[in-house]
């Protein structure tokens, strides 16, 4: 099985919605932006909140190769930026 990190790696998304990721990343505030994509309550681990989100951002990717009508470009991206953050943390905590 692979790790959450080498799984996070491995996503292909268009270029400029992961620019745009990349970018929201460098502002993310775990306790302000997980909590409104998770739920609010205690904030799960790092690696449980990247599968979460992995778990979303998949349902999302699902509905814009579909051009769901349902589907948000704004909600994508806080994803993948709360992703990007979470993976960061991680990787970092992983560091150190």
């Amino acid at each position: 099985m692979q790790d959450v990190l080498s799984m996070l790696h491995a996503l292909r998304r268009p270029p400029l919605l992961m620019r745009a990721a990349r970018i929201g990343a460098e502002d993310y505030r775990r306790p302000v932006h997980l909590p409104r994509l998770l739920g609010y309550g205690n904030l799960p681990r790092h690696s449980a909140a990247l599968l979460r989100l992995m778990e979303i951002e998949a349902g999302l990717n699902v509905q814009r190769l579909n051009s769901d009508t349902a589907y948000s470009l704004v909600r994508h991206v806080d994803v993948l930026i709360a992703m990007l953050g979470e993976a960061r943390v991680l990787k970092a905590s992983q560091a150190a």
